[in-house]
Order: C-alpha cells, then structure tokens, then sequence
C-alpha cells in the first residue's frame, strides 16, 4: 500500500481542515443560543437534526483526517475521526448545561454518535483504499 504525496501545510488546512472547523464554528454558536428549539414539528425532529448534524461533521473530519495522516487505510481515519465526533459531541452537551433554556441530554449525545457512526460507514464503505 502507497502512502499519498504530501501537501504543503496552508493548502492542506484551506483544503481539509477549514471546512470541519467552520462548521464546528457553527455547532457552537447554534448551541450557544438560550432556548433554541429544534424547527422541525415532529416526535424525535430534534434527534433527527442531530444525526444529520454529526454525520456532516464525521464526514469533514475523516476527509481532513485522511489527508492530513496520509493513511492508505480509510478504517484508521474512520476510527479516530468518530472519535473526535463523540468528544465533540460530548463537550457540546457539557456546554449547553450552561446555556439558559437549554440542557445536557444523553439520548442528543446517542444521536450525535450515530451520525457520526453513519458517516464512518458511508465514508469507508465507499471511498478507495
């Protein structure tokens, strides 16, 4: 197995790194929002935006994880960025404690590691070695 070419660092972090860091800008400063409620009307909506949330954010992380370890195995990104994906998750929920109107929830922490588990498959299941 062939490792990839390396990148010169700035083209790497305007090309992988900025997008996950940008869209983890936004995860914060929506959860930073006193009495947010989920827009979708229905039983479970909220859980739903979570996982679509987190699978979005899975998908960024391993594409940047990928590039930047230069791995020739998509298993091994796929790993740590779902790692990563249930931290982030989990200082989410720690953080919106502190949040008015909002709380700590498990079953939100649950969700955000299925969309991060879901993108991991995604990504393994259908990117080349």
């Amino acid at each position: 197995m062939t490792r990839p070419p390396e990148r010169r660092f700035f083209t790497l972090f305007l090309r992988f790194w900025l997008p996950p860091l940008v869209y983890l800008t936004a995860i914060f400063t929506a959860s930073a929002q006193p009495n947010l409620h989920a827009p979708l009307g229905f039983t479970l909506g909220d859980k739903l935006l979570h996982v679509i949330e987190y699978l979005i954010l899975g998908l960024l992380l391993v594409r940047a994880l990928r590039a930047h370890l230069r791995v020739g195995r998509p298993l091994f990104a796929a790993m740590i960025a779902l790692g990563f994906v249930v931290l982030t998750g989990a200082a989410d929920e720690y953080f919106q404690s502190f949040i008015p109107g909002r709380q700590c929830d498990v079953f939100d922490l649950l969700a955000d590691t299925v969309g991060g588990g879901i993108a991991q498959l995604l990504y393994v299941a259908f990117v080349r070695s």
